[in-house]
């Protein structure tokens, strides 16, 4: 059996296989446990395997190249085009197989133990914060109940604090201030943790020589500079600053036919994260060249855009030169220059 190109479908018990030799016939077509998946590609020649960029597909890319196999990882909406009729298990290993193989398919880059490791610093403080703006809302929402109301955001928690440790207000019942006081102390755990990791990132940004670069960007912080540092294992995996703008979502959708093609709004697609994190970056930028005394003099790109476009467009505008200025830093290991900058005259 001479198999040149495997479509693997992960999963958490059952994997299957679909091989097929060079001529593109089905040579094996199998069920595999999840024990028996690292034995089963052992004892193959070195062949070409595509798998689902999904939940551990790149422990797998990792585990089954290290047999000395050529892993590729697919973006699922890649490999549905190729899936015929019925959707299971083995209709998808044969889709993957199909799409693998295809010269202009596009490959999630493969991340290292060590990159994941980083990557899992700033996802985990996302989803505490996530956590803590839940409970403030929670704690927000009872206090409501019994005629105690405050604006949202984190700075109105030690308002909302005093309700519950003053013992003198009798809008509160002893009951529900001994049940509040549980979402208080959930509120400080949560904020112990995510400024330890605060601090963890800091100092995984500052042993690490290419997050620094990034922040020489302006608008760039620490969080950001770390989280892209961390999200692109490889930047020359992408051709040019475009082609990274477009895997972020930052670049409008294209609809066109007869020959007349027609641009939307941006397309979104991508990590909702990384793209976030621009948007951010790049209304910071904007807010400090209004603050300045020249305003948006010292960028003219950005005062003519303000001129012509609404905010949020002139925002999404910059965040694409941003994405575009990473990318270059990171691919070509050099620093920002503000003579060449995006807001350079």
């Amino acid at each position: 059996m001479h198999v040149t190109t495997i479509g693997l479908d992960i999963a958490k018990r059952n994997f299957q296989v679909h091989g097929v030799d060079r001529a593109g016939n089905v040579v094996v077509a199998k069920s595999l446990t999840r024990g028996r998946v690292i034995a089963f590609f052992a004892r193959l020649a070195p062949c070409r395997v595509g798998i689902e960029a999904c939940a551990t597909g790149h422990y797998w890319a990792r585990e089954i190249a290290a047999l000395g196999h050529e892993v590729r990882l697919i973006p699922p909406a890649y490999v549905k085009p190729y899936l015929r009729r019925n959707k299971n298990d083995a209709a998808d290993a044969a889709a993957i197989c199909e799409a693998v193989s295809r010269p202009s398919m596009r490959f999630v880059p493969v991340k290292s133990a060590q990159q994941q490791a980083a990557r899992s610093l700033t996802r985990v403080r996302e989803q505490l914060i996530s956590q803590r703006t839940a409970t403030v809302n929670a704690l927000r929402g009872h206090l409501a109940e019994f005629g105690l109301v405050q604006a949202k955001g984190l700075q109105n928690v030690r308002r909302l604090r005093s309700f519950i440790e003053d013992g003198t207000d009798g809008r509160l019942p002893d009951l529900a201030r001994q049940s509040l006081s549980i979402l208080i102390g959930q509120i400080d755990a949560i904020s112990a943790a995510i400024a330890d990791l605060d601090r963890k990132i800091t100092a995984w940004h500052r042993a690490h020589e290419a997050s620094l670069r990034l922040a020489t960007i302006p608008g760039i912080g620490v969080l950001t500079a770390a989280t892209f540092a961390s999200a692109v294992p490889d930047p020359a995996f992408f051709r040019t600053g475009r082609e990274f703008a477009a895997w972020l979502g930052l670049v409008p959708r294209q609809h066109g036919t007869g020959g007349k093609p027609r641009l939307g709004r941006i397309s979104k697609r991508g990590d909702a994260r990384l793209r976030g994190l621009l948007i951010v970056c790049a209304s910071s930028v904007l807010q400090s060249l209004k603050r300045r005394k020249d305003g948006t003099a010292a960028a003219p790109w950005i005062a003519g855009l303000l001129e012509r476009k609404p905010p949020m467009v002139v925002i999404v505008a910059l965040a694409n030169k941003l994405a575009r200025t990473l990318w270059a830093l990171m691919a070509r290991n050099d620093v920002y220059r503000p003579e060449r900058g995006f807001l350079a005259a």
